[in-house]
């Protein structure tokens, strides 16, 4: 990284930080000293962010799409022109390294969806059209939009929320998580070079200003990506409100491969779908079920990369998995690991701390010869330990996959493409990749089922769900 992408990101952390002994200090992930200091915004504050936001919107809208799209089109060039610094600031603050499928690949994102949000039709649908009756469905902005992100892929998920709300006319409030706030609040001062004046305000407070973001009456859409038992939280709190809701919380994506796959074919996409952003991903790869026929080489191939994929500071343009992101992580994937460690589980490579390289950061890991009830295969890691699971009969695989009670993603994997799709239906998830896990696309609805939330997002239906819809209804053709 160089020395001009540090300047750009200190640059940034200029705009936004807090004054010198004001607001909350904020650790590099990977060597923990700080790096600036978030405002701590009140809920005094929020309630002037969310009036100041109502004010705007009418107007907003009012500039018609293709005003809005021209304003969008330009915010995703300043993204372009400020990556390094924004990469740069992102992989201290969350760990992720500048290369791979990281802070970059992060960056990139943003922009792309962005330019897809900007480019995708939402049409009106005409739904009677005879002699008696015209009446037509049409899509409005729903108002003000409270986006509340997580911290394990800020930037990207921030524009997955404000990205459509925008192109639809809708004004935005946006919280970032508490643990990376910087590196969002920098990606919005970098936005709104380009936006009119409190269309998009960012607020960097505590819980409390979270919760009331959620129950706030002037809020009429909460978009949330996190966990579930904040989830639950938000519903209850837009009870009130009865703000719209879309919810991408927790999952614990399993995965199958099928008797008589190429392993060979498979190691690289099987690893890169649990390991992608060091396992911190919520549709990444939790859970593996194996036929006995290809398990040993399953676990042998994971175990071979696992073991020599470059780990380390992310600024370091060698390494492609870092830190976990914050102390509470770090110990959550320890405690699952011992647990299976204590249960006989066989450690394939990997299974402890890597203190050399700093506090948080955890020796990738796969779990062999685990029973199906562990720990860690019942509960969402969220880190570099993957537990791969022994069967014989494939209907039981089914069951056991669909046991838990999320529904994010799911995979299969077979060397038999028909084989692939007709398991791949057996599937209780929203998405279901085939030979592949994670990957997504800007133009192909993406959701939940079960405790995973509910609510779509990208493409035609992501503008769908951050409007509301009126019904226009008149006197048909005449005879």
């Amino acid at each position: 990284m160089s020395e001009s992408a540090a300047s750009a990101a200190a640059a940034l952390l200029d705009r936004i930080q807090a004054p010198q002994g004001a607001g909350r200090e904020i650790p590099d992930a990977a060597t923990r000293e700080v790096i600036g200091r978030a405002p701590v915004h009140s809920v005094a504050e929020l309630d002037d962010a969310i009036a100041r936001a109502k004010a705007a919107q009418p107007a907003w809208e009012a500039l018609g799409h293709a005003k809005r799209i021209e304003l969008l089109l330009a915010v995703a060039d300043a993204i372009d022109a400020n990556a390094e610094g924004l990469a740069y600031l992102l992989s201290r603050e969350q760990g992720k390294p500048l290369n791979g499928p990281n802070a970059r690949f992060e960056l990139g994102a943003c922009s792309a969806w962005l330019r897809t949000n900007a480019a995708t039709v939402l049409e009106s649908q005409v739904l009677v059209d005879d002699e008696t009756l015209h009446a037509e469905l049409v899509y409005k902005a729903a108002g003000v939009v409270g986006a509340i992100g997580p911290w394990n892929w800020p930037l990207m998920i921030t524009i997955w929320q404000i990205g459509p709300s925008l192109r639809m006319g809708n004004t935005v409030v946006a919280k970032p998580s508490e643990y990376t706030p910087l590196s969002v609040l920098a990606l919005l001062a970098v936005m709104n070079e380009h936006l009119p004046a409190d269309v998009l305000i960012g607020i960097s407070g505590d819980r409390e200003v979270g919760a009331r973001l959620a129950a706030h009456p002037d809020i009429d859409k909460i978009m949330f990506t996190g966990s579930t038992a904040t989830g639950r939280r938000i519903v209850e709190s837009s009870a009130g409100n009865l703000a719209r809701l879309t919810l991408e919380l927790g999952g614990n994506d399993a995965g199958i491969v099928l008797p008589g796959t190429d392993v060979a074919a498979i190691a690289q996409d099987l690893f890169w779908g649990a390991f992608i952003n060091t396992g911190q991903t919520c549709a990444a790869l939790k859970r593996l079920y194996v036929h006995d026929s290809v398990y040993d080489e399953v676990v042998d191939a994971l175990a071979e990369i696992a073991a020599s994929v470059p780990i380390g500071n992310g600024l370091d343009e060698d390494n492609v998995l870092g830190p976990l992101q914050n102390r509470a992580q770090f110990d959550i994937v320890s405690r699952l690991v011992d647990d299976a460690k204590s249960r006989g589980a066989r450690i394939a490579t990997g299974g402890e701390a890597a203190p050399e390289l700093g506090e948080l950061f955890y020796r990738p890991t796969i779990v062999a010869d685990i029973e199906n009830d562990a720990a860690l295969v019942q509960e969402e890691q969220f880190g570099p330990a993957l537990p791969v699971i022994r069967y014989s009969d494939v209907d039981e695989a089914f069951a056991l996959a669909n046991a838990v009670d999320v529904g994010l993603g799911a995979s299969v994997w077979s060397s038999d493409p028909e084989a692939a799709r007709d398991a791949a239906s057996r599937m209780q998830s929203g998405t279901v990749w085939i030979n592949s896990h994670g990957g997504l696309h800007p133009m192909v609805p993406f959701g939940g089922v079960k405790s995973s939330g509910y609510g779509l997002e990208f493409g035609v239906e992501g503008l769908k769900s951050v409007a509301v819809t009126q019904v226009i209804s008149g006197p048909g053709r005449k005879a």
